[in-house]
């Protein structure tokens, strides 16, 4: 058997984590089974919607507690002394200027199971983390991105 993932990722990231798997087998879990029971007092199942929607809600529910319990399995906390460099490494955010226009922009890399776009949070999966890990301020870095390839400096890094 092949060796599972492992998932890098920060200790507050693994909190959030948990707390998520808490979440979904006290609370989502029983909701959801009480949706079952309330959508099988309709009658014939076989066109019944409600019993439909709650089973797929239920199979995603469970899918998602198995995924969070393997990540929490296999995860490796960056600790802060792995984080302390002068370029780009896990855990750390970077800012860069896109060129020739100079839009800044500022992220900090983690590992996917933290990765939050929306947050500024970008998985070292990524295209522009791959392309920026490594690289010290003032390098300037090709990026290749679904839009296209740009070029960056870095500017700083904590």
């Amino acid at each position: 058997m092949a060796a599972e993932k492992v998932f890098p990722m920060t200790q507050a990231g693994k909190e959030k984590l948990e707390q998520e798997l808490e979440y979904l087998k006290s609370v989502k879990r029983k909701e959801v089974v009480e949706r079952i029971k309330i959508a099988r007092s309709f009658g014939d199942l076989s066109e019944n919607s409600e019993y439909d929607s709650a089973k797929e809600e239920q199979a995603f529910v469970e899918g998602r507690i198995t995924t969070l319990e393997n990540m929490i399995r296999n995860a490796k906390i960056i600790e802060e002394g792995e984080m302390v460099s002068d370029s780009v490494t896990l855990g750390r955010s970077v800012t860069f200027i896109e060129l020739p226009d100079g839009e800044e922009e500022t992220y900090t890399i983690v590992g996917s199971a933290e990765a939050d776009p929306f947050e500024g949070k970008i998985s070292n999966d990524s295209p522009i983390a791959k392309s920026l890990i490594g690289k010290k301020v003032g390098d300037e870095v090709s990026v290749q991105t679904p839009g296209g390839e740009m070029s960056v400096r870095i500017i700083t890094i904590k």
